[in-house]
């Protein structure tokens, strides 16, 4: 279950508005089970997300540059207020709910990371969940 993962607890012990954020990152495929681990949550956030999670850290600029992101829990939570070139209202909107927790789907994050990695910027890690999301998706 996802709630006892300790990612998980910390994200909710930061207690976020649920309607103002969306995971995207490789946590989907942790939330359908294609992966059992995943090295952080990547949680895109809106309006009173953002304003709450500006308590516990101070933003940066992302590493890539597209967006201000707090880290937190030693930066297995990294909060975001963008994702690259997506709308943060229409991911949130699209997403899927897993626990009460929305997800960005699987279909966006095989876009996003096939995107990722035609640019010369995707890590070995991506080309794998690219086959893991294609076989679940193919069934």
């Amino acid at each position: 279950m996802l709630r006892n993962h300790p990612y998980f607890q910390n994200l909710i012990s930061l207690e976020l508005p649920a309607e103002d954020y969306v995971i995207f990152g490789s946590g989907p495929l942790l939330a359908h089970g294609i992966r059992r681990e995943v090295g952080d949550l990547d949680v895109v956030v809106r309006g009173a997300a953002w304003e709450r999670a500006r308590n516990f850290g101070t933003p940066r600029e992302a590493p890539l540059g597209w967006a201000q992101h707090i880290l937190l829990f030693d930066g297995s939570i990294e909060i975001l207020n963008g994702w690259f070139d997506y709308s943060v209202d229409a991911l949130i909107l699209g997403a899927e709910v897993f626990e009460g927790v929305r997800f960005a789907p699987l279909e966006k994050v095989l876009e996003w990371k096939s995107g990722f990695v035609a640019t010369g910027r995707g890590r070995d890690k991506d080309l794998r969940d690219i086959a893991l999301m294609r076989e679940f998706l193919n069934g």
